[in-house]
């Protein structure tokens, strides 16, 4: 074996053992993810469906249940949700900040900016929606950061651009 080929080899072979770290770092932060999530959402992860809007008077965050009989964890959901809606509009990001293991962005100005961001729970189906509404340009810009950060992290394949 040459030089040459000695050295695509190990080039190759960096390559693969790089992507298998980044994936299993990846496997890692998805678990803790869930794992947090559920300490702080008080329901089970794999049993529900998240989803987050962006709109051009703010946002929603949207959960559900997979299975519309389970009215154990539509509870769950409906009681978090209600509750984030009031400490949101106190500032109060703790659970998110669980969660990811982080301050999300857009948290910081949120906080600042409470007074011109509203916060509205909606009961659906199987589930419920934070909707989220501001006026203030730079609160709107906050929240579209923090529920794009959310949509990156947990991954939900949601659009990342204004509906």
């Amino acid at each position: 074996m040459n030089f040459a080929t000695l050295g695509l080899v190990c080039v190759v072979l960096s390559s693969f053992c790089l992507v298998q770290h980044d994936a299993s770092v990846h496997d890692q932060h998805m678990a803790d993810v869930k794992k947090h999530g559920a300490e702080a959402m008080g329901f089970d992860q794999d049993k529900t469906t998240h989803h987050f809007r962006l709109y051009k008077d703010g946002g929603a965050v949207e959960v559900q249940a997979n299975d519309s009989a389970d009215t154990a964890s539509i509870g769950q959901i409906r009681d978090h949700l209600k509750q984030q809606a009031k400490k949101f509009a106190v500032g109060d990001f703790a659970a998110p900040q669980h969660t990811h293991g982080q301050v999300p962005p857009g948290v910081d100005t949120m906080t600042r900016l409470r007074s011109k961001i509203q916060y509205e729970f909606q009961p659906t189906e199987r589930g419920g929606r934070l909707r989220i509404t501001t006026a203030d340009a730079q609160a709107l810009a906050a929240v579209h950061d923090f529920l794009r950060f959310q949509i990156e992290d947990h991954r939900t394949g949601d659009k990342t651009s204004v509906e």
